[in-house]
């Protein structure tokens, strides 16, 4: 019995430890950006896009297609870099339970 009291405390710290970095998470940010940085985006690790920037050479009120291509590009780069994180710091414990972040 002792060896399963070791066991259950080793869980709890864990599992505290895994609380803390999923937290920490939110107050990390990736940027994404598309067109060679004509739209960057900053995203939390938690998925929050937080500012969306771009170059005013690139609003063309002729191609607005083009533009929200470039958000649409810029935003899933800094949720896929966001993905990544998250796998960077939480997967230490979650190796090998293919969890979604």
């Amino acid at each position: 019995m002792k060896n399963m009291n070791q066991l259950m405390k080793q869980a709890k710290k864990m599992q505290e430890e895994l609380m803390k970095a999923q937290e920490a998470l939110g107050d990390k940010t990736v940027e994404g950006s598309a067109g060679g940085g004509a739209v960057t985006v900053v995203v939390t690790g938690h998925k929050v896009l937080k500012s969306i920037t771009i170059k005013p050479e690139v609003v063309d009120p002729e191609d607005v297609e083009m533009l929200q291509d470039l958000i649409l590009a810029a935003v899933n780069d800094g949720m896929k870099k966001a993905d990544d994180l998250g796998q960077n710091e939480l997967g230490r414990f979650t190796k090998g339970f293919n969890l979604p972040f």
